[in-house]
């Protein structure tokens, strides 16, 4: 799955490798989650555009998006079948730059996050599909789910389900929605192959969305680890009880 991701690149380089019209400035962020902005590029009018939109899916068919659980997910098998994404997946089809994600790993009986991102430095384009809520009161709002797949044999090591990368030679290919017809792209929605991706662990700060700052991409250090590693319980001081009085060996109930 994706639930925390990294755009670190400058926006011009973005710019160059998504193609798209606009020039947005923004900071580099290190801890994206669910429910925030986030970059989107979207094929409109014949040309690639920059959108921000929620993270968190929500269909045109919901009545009350506050009570929709949000989806910040899709898998590739389901694309076609689910109501929520079958519309988006053949008309509204988006990327989502990033530099790499987080996933936690089950390790010693603790959560460990780790860094994935790929292993010549180069962003990513995340396979995602986009949707415009419209309230009944005049309220809208677009958003968006990342599509994942099955992972290759070595990133299942960290988890079974990766974020679907498009490369850059297939963004148009992807982004073309006016066939209004999925089957074509459907070949694209693969894992990475081996050995395209690396990671390494990472400090349990990024646990907090409130972080967000450089530090969280570099690999854990001992001193670190060792301060995040659970501190033994401490023992119970045996409870005291005041001498009673003397009895010559003798039981009392009082």
């Amino acid at each position: 799955m994706c639930g925390r991701f990294v755009i670190t690149s400058p926006p011009a380089a973005l710019r160059q490798i998504f193609g798209y019209i606009e020039q947005p400035n923004f900071p580099p962020r290190h801890n994206i989650a669910p429910t925030q902005p986030i970059p989107v590029v979207m094929l409109e009018n014949g040309g690639r555009h920059f959108r921000l939109m929620r993270w968190g899916l929500v269909p045109a068919w919901v009545k009350d998006a506050r009570k929709f659980t949000l989806l910040i997910n899709a898998r590739s098998e389901t694309v076609l079948e689910k109501p929520a994404f079958k519309n988006a997946m053949k008309r509204r089809r988006v990327l989502v730059p990033a530099d790499g994600y987080y996933e936690w790993q089950d390790k010693d009986g603790r959560k460990r996050p780790f860094f994935i991102h790929r292993r010549d430095g180069q962003p990513v384009g995340f396979a995602a599909l986009a949707e415009t809520w419209m309230g009944p009161n005049g309220e809208e709002f677009d958003s968006v789910a990342i599509v994942t797949t099955a992972a290759s044999p070595d990133l299942a090591a960290l988890h079974h389900r990766v974020p679907v990368t498009i490369a850059p030679d297939d963004f148009e290919r992807w982004l073309d929605g006016r066939a209004n017809d999925a089957d074509d792209v459907m070949t694209l929605l693969k894992a990475p192959g081996e050995g395209e991706f690396a990671w390494h662990e990472v400090s349990t700060r990024v646990n907090r969305v409130a972080n967000d700052d450089e530090q969280l991409v570099l690999p854990i250090t001992d001193e670190e680890r060792a301060a995040e590693a659970p501190k033994p319980a401490k023992k119970a001081a045996p409870r005291k009880t005041a001498p009673g009085p003397e009895d010559e060996g003798q039981g009392s109930l009082f």
